[in-house]
């Protein structure tokens, strides 16, 4: 069974913008005012243009990251998707609250859930759940409990 058309789109954003960054995958996606809920708290507007800045900062710090799709369910306007992602930070990271973090070449991993709902063809809000504390912790930004 043919996957549905917006699975094909989550699932590009991964495969062809985070992975390979053909940040043309983020236009197929990403709504122009879509409405963000953040792990890391807040709620805000991501749009096409703060995605790919986005993903030209993750790529900056991680230029060989990958992110697997390990799992897509659409259902009505909604899909739901689980990744894991694996990389190496060889970049800086500059970060609004931990600052700037220079080149640690920390292996690191995790995995991330998100759903997107759609309207006409583009996701229009997302909520987004990253393993942040672990990524943060990696990379020596916080302290790993005791």
């Amino acid at each position: 069974m043919p996957a549905e058309p917006n699975q094909t789109k989550v699932r590009a954003f991964y495969e062809r913008a985070v992975n390979q960054g053909d940040l043309t995958a983020v236009d197929d996606l990403v709504a122009s005012a879509e409405l963000a809920h953040n792990s890391g708290g807040g709620d805000g507007h991501n749009t096409p243009a703060s995605v790919k800045a986005w993903v030209l900062q993750l790529r900056a710090a991680s230029p060989a990251i990958q992110v697997t799709v390990e799992e897509l369910i659409e259902q009505r306007d909604r899909v739901v998707n689980r990744v894991t992602y694996r990389g190496t930070q060889t970049g800086e990271v500059q970060d609004p609250v931990w600052g700037r973090i220079a080149p640690t070449r920390t292996k690191i991993a995790g995995a991330a859930i998100a759903i997107n709902r759609f309207a006409d063809g583009k996701s229009v809000e997302a909520w987004d759940l990253m393993d942040d504390s672990s990524y943060w912790q990696k990379l020596s930004a916080i302290p790993v409990p005791k």
